[in-house]
């Protein structure tokens, strides 16, 4: 279940369970739900999954801030178990104000290893960057991670793509720590930032002008697989001039601003879409699982 951050969460999960009584509930609040509608704000989303060929198994970790990684391996032991179905994916839904959550993932994987994919996102607080929740269960909670394991008869496919386009020359992070980027080629980070990008004055020193303004201006960084997109909005600090991006961004990277409009976010929407339908391999599709955050979108299509 999704739920916009304008409900009372624990209410919408009392009148949930009223109808499914026994049923695993994973879910988490949100910033915007997708469903067979289109995309709405503020509403209710609930998908149910079951049938034969179907086994999922879910998890929670608690107060996972200074010990992610653990909370990661504490997740996958408790999912991890021999269904005799070919495919699994695991659907991780994290707090948005985790630190790290990398770490989250490498936890993960020290268990269960590279071999299942993971997809899933950070939960929503209507960018009122106050708290988000997490549901598991009877639960409503904060500062917690939530899996659900999800094994199939048939293939699960995955789809990742993000709608942006460097802009300008490259910066190399020069200094960082504690999932913050300090400099940017020796320079103050955000000093650097909001030069490049032509910021105006009051978002070198008002935190609500800066939120406003870096959130649709993300920071890509250059991986081995490939670029990570990251947003600069939340925990804004005037002070130390740092920016911070929700993980880990090692010392060296290179970096570039982003840009993006509406067809090229719609562009890499269809796509991902595309990919985690070809990995199919022309099974027949079930259904889609879609977590988006401000441009970029991971997809997970099931087929029967």
């Amino acid at each position: 279940m999704f739920v916009g951050i304008n409900h009372d969460l624990p209410q919408v999960l009392a009148g949930i369970k009223l109808v499914f009584t026994s049923v695993p509930v994973v879910g988490c609040s949100t910033h915007g739900e997708i469903s067979p509608e289109g995309a709405r704000d503020g509403s209710v989303l609930v998908m149910a999954i079951g049938g034969p060929g179907f086994a999922v198994t879910t998890a929670v970790a608690k107060n996972v801030s200074g010990r992610q990684r653990d909370a990661g391996a504490e997740l996958a032991d408790a999912v991890a178990r021999d269904t005799g179905l070919p495919y699994t994916a695991m659907l991780i839904l994290t707090d948005g104000f985790i630190r790290d959550q990398e770490d989250i993932l490498r936890g993960i994987y020290s268990v269960v290893g590279a071999s299942i994919p993971l997809v899933g996102g950070a939960a929503g607080d209507g960018w009122r960057f106050q708290g988000t929740e997490q549901i598991h269960g009877d639960e409503v909670l904060s500062d917690a991670v939530v899996v659900a394991s999800i094994s199939s008869e048939a293939p699960i496919a995955v789809g990742v793509r993000h709608g942006w386009r460097k802009v300008g020359e490259p910066m190399v992070v020069t200094g960082c720590g504690d999932g913050r980027v300090h400099t940017l080629d020796d320079q103050p980070a955000m000093d650097v930032y909001l030069d490049r990008v032509g910021a105006p004055p009051e978002a070198y020193t008002d935190a609500n002008a800066f939120s406003q303004f870096a959130l649709s201006r993300p920071l890509g960084f250059m991986r081995r697989s490939g670029e990570v997109v990251r947003n600069l909005s939340t925990e804004v600090d005037l002070a130390g001039r740092s920016l911070g991006g929700g993980g880990q961004i090692p010392l060296g990277t290179v970096a570039w601003l982003m840009e993006g409009d509406e067809p090229s976010i719609l562009d890499a929407a269809t796509e991902a879409c595309r990919d985690a339908i070809d990995a199919l391999q022309g099974a027949p599709l079930l259904g889609m699982l879609t977590s988006t955050a401000p441009r970029y979108a991971p997809l997970s299509a099931m087929s029967e």
